[in-house]
């Protein structure tokens, strides 16, 4: 007799070892259409979830081009957005913040087990959508006459990924909810500039990305704290010793707290981050 699962064949193809694979792909656009695939393969059901399986890490993490050349931040000289080449520059910028940013989630994906099935499904849509933000931003430099991997970039993003690489906990608190939260702050002014240069383009591309980046940041908030609930130690010390444990980047303002509330960081963390902002301002 026909069981069930052989008339309906249950997927076999595991997402976390899939998601694992496209980390190590090193062409930028390849890597970004597999992420986008992925997400679409494990919504289809034709990808399953394993979440209790345990991978090896592959050497040489993450895939990535010989180019861009990576340097210390410092080494980055900061160009007009009044020239076409500056404007080039920071739209650069952008898509290795936005490749950083498919690594960070996949990386997500595949390394921490034993977390709910949500949280794999989470992650693989922020790749997909940052995947997307990647192809958006290469397209848009390819009209300025430039390719990802023409001008040097840093690599911070990953430095704090090996660093909260054997804690999930510190992954949440300190890539989605301080790294990709300074990016919303970000955003607002870097988007003036682009508007006051004339280019509209490239700053609509800004609302694409400030619209789905909410969302990612809420979704590390949301995994935050269902992980301190579970471990039942209070939010905010943790994740105050978290950046110190793991010498976190300093906060600084302006932020964008509309943007902020909007991507679930509590009133309590906003006007501490208020009050931060008024000490940094200047003194008349």
């Amino acid at each position: 007799m026909l069981s069930a699962d052989s008339i309906h064949p249950q997927p076999t193809r595991c997402a976390r070892s899939e998601a694992l694979d496209i980390l190590t792909e090193r062409v930028p656009a390849a890597k970004a259409a597999a992420a986008q695939a992925l997400y679409m393969h494990v919504l289809a059901g034709e990808t399953r979830v394993s979440a209790q399986r345990s991978l090896d890490e592959p050497p040489g993490l993450p895939g990535r081009p010989e180019r861009p050349e990576l340097v210390e931040p410092r080494k980055l000289g900061r160009r007009s957005m009044q020239s076409p080449e500056g404007r080039a520059v920071l739209l650069h910028a952008l898509a290795h913040i936005e490749f950083n940013a498919i690594n960070l989630a996949l990386d997500a994906v595949w390394r921490f087990s034993d977390m709910p099935d949500a949280f794999y499904l989470d992650w693989l849509k922020v790749a997909a959508e940052e995947a997307h933000h990647f192809s958006l931003l290469s397209a848009r430099l390819a009209e300025f006459g430039h390719a990802y991997g023409d001008f040097p970039a840093h690599d911070g993003l990953w430095d704090m990924c090996e660093r909260t690489r054997g804690d999930v906990l510190a992954r949440m608190a300190l890539v989605p909810r301080t790294l990709e939260a300074r990016g919303l702050d970000a955003s607002p002014p870097i988007r003036a500039r682009l508007q006051q240069a004339g280019d509209h383009a490239s700053a609509a591309l800004l609302d694409v990305i400030l619209r789905d980046e909410i969302g990612h940041v809420l979704i590390g908030n949301r995994w935050f704290r269902h992980l301190c609930d579970k471990a039942g130690i209070d939010v905010h010390q943790t994740y105050l010793r978290l950046s110190d444990e793991y010498h976190a980047p300093k906060l600084r303002g302006p932020f964008n707290f509309e943007a902020r509330r909007d991507a679930g960081f509590e009133e309590e963390e906003l006007a501490a981050l208020a009050g931060l902002e008024a000490q940094q301002r200047p003194s008349d």
